[in-house]
């Protein structure tokens, strides 16, 4: 297949490609909201910097085949530290340079076109290796054929790996709980049973009115900053204490029938609401995305109440897979599903000056780390003297 690789010029050529784009992340596999035009339009739009020490440049890539038609789409940036100067580094990444904000990031594309896209991507950056002098490239789909050709590539190197949990859905709830393990039936019985053994009852409401979606949203962000303040608890950061995060999701609110689907699913008992989870509705899967509750309920366990009740409510709707996003705790294992593995690396450019900031900037990570590590080791022996 001749596929014909070209750059975009900003946000309004990308809006324009809506129709295509969302096509091409409906067909994704796991399908994801960050891979949604509304989601990488808004990204840009709040999270893009430009000042001396970072510049960001918009770089996004079509890639068409011989009839035209688009079959991947590189949410490309162009990040340059500082923004200039002789020791000024080039570096390309996709879209979701944020603190955990976007779960996973990559390629927009069909599975079958996921290697001859990447294919074509490559050959046309590294005719330009002069204009960069790395690329961080993620979200490639492990043993896939994309997989395999930035393998065979010279100056790449993997560096990490990520689990994503994707949960099948029968039609009903009595299936899907059968299926389950011994562990998370056990977890379901006492949840549930812990409120009526003191005779508190709970209400489930999904929120998906586009008038109602922002202050759902708000006391979301209470909740997982309740959450996060928790010291008796699990370390949990608030990712949604800088206001670019909370803008990105307050924009995909302002049209919840659009891809992606803003859902927040809330849970009350009595009339006090305990539990929140925020989630994107994507054709018939469902990606369950970042919850909070108040710590004084955590001994009902209430957010796998939330979690089991979302479910319920996506059964109901006959959707066929609910996505328990990325990571290895057990709150996402112990339901079962497929995990998906993704891979990140980075490519090199095959310029002498790229190679040298390379190999320079792998020397300062490493004493970083050395410096930390040494840091850590003189806190915890002085807390020991």
């Amino acid at each position: 297949m001749k596929l014909s690789v070209q750059k975009i010029e900003g946000t309004e050529q990308l809006r324009a490609l809506a129709t295509e784009s969302d096509r091409l992340a409906l067909a994704s596999r796991p399908r994801l909201p960050f891979a949604t035009n509304d989601w990488l339009a808004l990204w840009w739009q709040h999270f893009n910097e430009d000042r001396s020490l970072v510049r960001d440049r918009f770089f996004v890539h079509t890639i068409r085949d011989e009839d035209g038609r688009l079959i991947a789409l590189a949410p490309l940036i162009l990040t340059e530290r500082p923004a200039r100067g002789p020791l000024r580094v080039r570096v390309i990444s996709f879209f979701g340079s944020d603190k955990n904000i976007t779960e996973l990031r990559g390629l927009v594309c069909a599975p079958e076109h996921e290697g001859a896209a990447t294919g074509a991507l490559l050959a046309h950056l590294m005719a330009r290796s002069r204009e960069w002098d790395w690329f961080v490239w993620g979200g490639v789909r492990a043993n896939a054929e994309a997989h395999q050709v930035l393998t065979e590539t010279t100056g790449f190197v993997w560096r990490r790996q990520t689990s994503n949990h994707v949960v099948g859905l029968p039609d009903t709830w009595e299936k899907f709980r059968a299926t389950r393990s011994r562990n998370i039936k056990e977890s379901l019985r006492k949840c549930y049973n812990s409120l009526k053994r003191e005779q508190l009852s709970f209400t489930f409401h999904v929120v998906d009115d586009a008038a109602l979606l922002p202050a759902a949203l708000e006391r979301f962000f209470q909740l997982h900053a309740l959450r996060a303040r928790a010291t008796h608890l699990v370390d949990h950061a608030d990712y949604f204490v800088n206001s670019p995060a909370k803008s990105l999701l307050l924009g995909l609110a302002s049209s919840p029938e659009r891809v992606p689907a803003l859902r927040v699913f809330e849970l009350r008992i009595g009339t006090e609401l305990v539990a929140s989870r925020v989630g994107f509705e994507l054709d018939d899967e469902l990606y369950l995305y970042f919850s909070g509750f108040d710590p004084k309920w955590a001994r009902y366990s209430v957010m796998t109440t939330t979690v089991a009740e979302a479910i319920k409510w996506a059964i109901a709707r006959k959707l066929r897979v609910v996505n328990l996003s990325t990571g290895t705790d057990l709150s996402k294992t112990r339901w079962g599903g497929e995990v998906v593995t993704t891979c990140d690396g980075v490519l090199t450019s095959s310029s002498r000056r790229a190679l040298l900031k390379w190999e320079l900037s792998k020397a300062l990570s490493s004493h970083a780390r050395s410096a930390k590590l040494l840091a850590r080791l003189v806190r915890l022996a002085q807390r020991r003297g």
